[in-house]
């Protein structure tokens, strides 16, 4: 109780600073292309490679979160109103947080590790090019919303996704996912021949590589969540404890689904937009 009181302090101290009076200037960079290597890109990789940057205007030195839709890794879009990313986008970066939001390649079109390769080249296209815009490299973050929140566990989770990139976990100021699959994601197990409902956990799943030296993570889930999704994100919570893992900590929204969950972190008094901000200045302190 005395933690939720705190935990609701927080946030109402958070929405008095990022509420409209606070609210900066914002500007939309579009269709960047995050990886270098066009010859050897399929047509496919070529169009859906590319990411949209929205900066806080005329600031400096501020924290970046890689934001991944969902859509079950086989719909989805930067620029599709149903996904609410350029809402969220100027949500965040109207309180002081550039937010990346890339477009990934879907299945059946490309199967497993194809989406997965694609969002950490844009975690690690936002490294290594966002002091250029002015933002702290060493203050970026990464998350997403149910399979956008799977890719960014599995690329900030498992160093060998960053690897090819020079890059490690280390580069990972936080991880700010909201009801991500944990387990293999049904899309993946589907693409394998197996049962969409049937749990498995191997290299593709999050929750394989489970373990205390992770970077901190933020785990929201809804209420009324998709059968099971809360559950998993439960498990995985309560497991990363086991393992040690400290800066581990989660928040459960009230009257929420699994979509709305995700989408109405656009809204300025939503609490899930609230706590990832809150882990966002947190985290950016200690780095």
């Amino acid at each position: 109780p005395v933690a939720d009181r705190l935990m609701r302090l927080a946030l109402l101290l958070l929405c008095l600073a990022c509420g409209p009076a606070g609210a900066v200037e914002t500007k939309v960079l579009k269709d960047i292309a995050y990886k270098d290597d066009v010859i050897s890109q399929t047509p496919y990789e070529q169009e859906r490679c590319k990411l949209d940057l929205t900066l806080p205007a005329d600031a400096k030195g501020f924290p970046t979160y890689v934001w991944f839709y969902g859509g079950g890794l086989k719909n989805g879009g930067k620029d599709l109103d149903s996904e609410y990313c350029a809402e969220i986008r100027e949500s965040l970066a109207r309180a002081g947080v550039a937010v990346v939001t890339p477009d990934y390649r879907l299945s059946p079109k490309a199967k497993y590790p194809a989406y997965v390769d694609d969002a950490a080249a844009a975690f690690a296209w936002t490294v290594k090019h966002i002091a250029a815009h002015g933002g702290d490299p060493r203050k970026v973050f990464i998350g997403g919303h149910s399979a956008g929140g799977y890719l960014a566990l599995l690329v900030a989770m498992d160093p060998e996704r960053l690897k090819p990139h020079g890059l490690t976990l280390g580069s990972v100021a936080g991880i700010a996912q909201v009801s991500g699959q944990v387990f293999n994601h049904y899309t993946v197990r589907e693409e394998r021949g197996q049962a969409r409902y049937g749990i498995t956990s191997d290299e593709a799943a999050p929750a394989f590589h489970i373990r205390k030296s992770l970077p901190p993570i933020l785990t929201i889930y809804a209420q009324n969540d998709m059968l099971s999704r809360a559950e998993e994100n439960m498990f995985f919570v309560t497991t990363l404890k086991a393992a040690g893992h400290t800066e581990n900590y989660s928040m459960r929204i009230d009257d929420r689904d699994h979509g709305t969950v995700g989408h109405n972190i656009r809204n300025a008094d939503d609490p899930a937009r609230l706590a990832i901000l809150n882990f966002i200045a947190k985290q950016s302190a200690n780095r």
